[in-house]
């Protein structure tokens, strides 16, 4: 279980045209993922829009991204509100043939640590697929803790942790991996999110980047994550550090989903404005700064 759960697994949007999902668009991301060769694609995640969709639209989706990914596996995002939604998403992942669900705890209430812990357990006593625990505050507002980490991790057929990005200090960073480590099985992997610091995060142990970027711009994530696999650790710093113009408007624009989709839609990968309504997407004035920027680093 634990090698399909290493190495870059890159998140594809799911574009939007005129509010309803561009098959073509969508169609187009995962083969361009798979002719890149990562090594594992997570569809309906947060960069896939999913909790804007409907049921009938995510399961069209998961079967879609299954049918034209080849022998790549495609893990599915099956994160809702209620538990029972959230099975109901498990059995259309499983339907489309995914190798794996990711399940982020949606929320609306505030969730306490056994409200997730239960909900962890009822997907893992109801499917046989692999879960992979998803922890993004920034999206989720709910913070794990690491004896959380542990109580889930406990649990059958987890096989991975998403965890947000690690401390900038390699050292610090390290140290963060490694208290994780230590309280999870090692079938288990550990995987990095927050791509500006998915470099420090594979060397400092983590075995997997959860990668925004990679899902619409393959190659340079790739030349990061295989310089660590490698063992050419400077290597993968110096291709991060080259990407900071980019990193930086992450930072600048709300976190990553409106650059990504603003490249996309630049690069004619996805429709303009493809995002779902309410998110209106960047200002003009912003789509030329992330032009500005795919040009400078040379992105196509």
């Amino acid at each position: 279980m634990t090698g399909m759960f290493a190495g870059l697994s890159a998140f594809p949007l799911t574009p939007l045209r005129g509010d309803v999902v561009d098959e073509d668009a969508r169609v187009g991301l995962i083969e361009r993922l798979t002719v890149a060769g990562v090594d594992s694609i997570t569809v309906l995640g947060s960069t896939g829009s999913s909790a804007y969709l409907s049921a009938p639209e995510r399961a069209r989706v998961a079967r879609l991204a299954v049918e034209h990914a080849g022998t790549t596996p495609v893990f599915v995002g099956v994160g809702a509100l209620r538990t029972s939604h959230v099975l109901s998403h498990v059995d259309s992942a499983a339907a489309a043939g995914a190798a794996g669900v990711m399940l982020a705890p949606m929320s609306y209430q505030p969730l306490t640590p056994d409200d997730v812990f239960e909900l962890y357990r009822a997907v893992t006593a109801h499917t046989g697929l692999p879960v992979i625990v998803y922890d993004n505050p920034a999206t989720t507002h709910f913070t794990f803790t690491t004896d959380l980490y542990a109580r889930i991790a406990a649990l059958p057929g987890i096989a991975s942790i998403k965890i947000p990005g690690v401390p900038p200090d390699l050292d610090t960073a390290r140290a963060h991996v490694a208290k994780i480590r230590s309280v999870i099985p090692a079938r288990i992997t550990i995987g990095v999110s927050g791509d500006p610091f998915a470099a420090t995060g594979l060397i400092a142990g983590c075995e997997t980047w959860y990668s925004v970027i990679g899902g619409t711009l393959p190659e340079p994530a790739l030349t990061i994550a295989r310089a660590v696999r490698d063992g050419r650790d400077e290597d993968a710093l110096a291709e991060s550090a080259r990407l900071a113009p980019l990193w930086s408007l992450f930072s600048e624009y709300q976190g990553s989903l409106r650059v990504t989709a603003a490249i996309a839609e630049h690069l004619g990968l996805a429709p303009q404005r493809c995002l779902p309504l309410p998110i209106q997407g960047l200002s003009e004035e912003q789509r030329k700064r992330i032009a500005a920027v795919v040009e400078q680093l040379g992105f196509s």
